[in-house]
């Protein structure tokens, strides 16, 4: 396995981004090849981005994510984007930064190129989603040299995300992603309004019972996403509080709370879909 630590460059800081001065960087989890069962074989990557409300990340929602992801037999990263206190677009752009670098080393790391995965949890599935949309954006070309295809997700898994910036906001989420911006506003990070054909294809689950960024929010993406034809699975679970990651006793909080065997499934569920997309 490939296992290290991959500084990304922050370009945008020279067109007046701020990010506190961090250096957005991933962490690779890539699976090798052996001649006695899968030489030559292309994987998937899953590029996850934990939650964390745009001010911590999520450990919990990090490396057990990226091995569970090698169970299926993907690649896994995890990126380290910028956190409060920071402008918009800065955590968006490092996600770019990040995709873009996948695909740049896919016949290094043996990654099928069509098959590059953004996955987020809460305030990083805000963060994935925001690229699902802005991928071909002017957005990014302002601050980025590459291509929208350099950037582009090949599909979206979308776990209790953060989505929009109305009525079932996440407040904290919504002001530490625009931070200090001057020139961006809540409009530009109320995700449902930017859904197109040209989002790719969703995965996505959440609970009823998620008090902290409410089921609205899924809801709300997803509608806008069948409005515009984007192929779609959204499983809504009963039972099970805000921020579960895979909902099994590995994430659990340490006072044991967490897991909840009948959202613990989501895994498969999302293998199945990607092994069918």
């Amino acid at each position: 396995m490939i296992h290290e630590k991959i500084m990304l460059p922050v370009q945008y800081r020279a067109k007046g981004v701020e990010n506190n001065n961090f250096t957005p960087y991933i962490t690779t989890y890539i699976l090798d090849n052996y001649d006695e069962y899968s030489a030559g074989r292309k994987r998937p990557m899953v590029v996850i981005c934990p939650g964390g409300g745009y001010e911590m990340l999520s450990f919990r929602e990090a490396e057990a994510v990226a091995v569970k992801m090698n169970s299926f037999g993907y690649h896994a990263c995890i990126v380290w984007y910028s956190l409060k206190p920071m402008s918009f677009p800065a955590a968006l752009l490092d996600l770019a930064e990040a995709v873009r670098y996948v695909r740049s080393c896919a016949d290094e790391w043996n990654v099928r190129n069509d098959r590059i995965v953004v996955a987020g949890f809460s305030a990083g599935g805000h963060l994935a989603a925001s690229l699902g949309v802005y991928w071909n954006r002017p957005l990014l070309k302002k601050y980025l040299p590459y291509s929208s295809g350099e950037v582009k997700p090949d599909a979206l898994l979308l776990c209790y995300p953060v989505i929009t910036s109305n009525e079932f906001a996440h407040a904290g989420s919504i002001a530490n992603v625009l931070g200090s911006t001057k020139e961006y506003t809540k409009a530009d990070v109320n995700l449902e309004t930017f859904a197109t054909k040209d989002v790719p294809p969703v995965f996505m689950w959440h609970t009823d019972e998620d008090t902290c960024v409410p089921l609205e929010n899924s809801l709300l993406f997803a509608a806008a996403c069948r409005r515009a034809h984007v192929p779609l699975e959204l499983h809504v679970f009963r039972r099970g509080v805000h921020g579960l990651s895979l909902a099994t006793a590995e994430t659990a909080w340490p006072d044991g709370t967490g897991i909840q065997g009948e959202c613990a499934v989501w895994p498969q569920l999302f293998a199945t879909w990607l092994n069918n997309l």
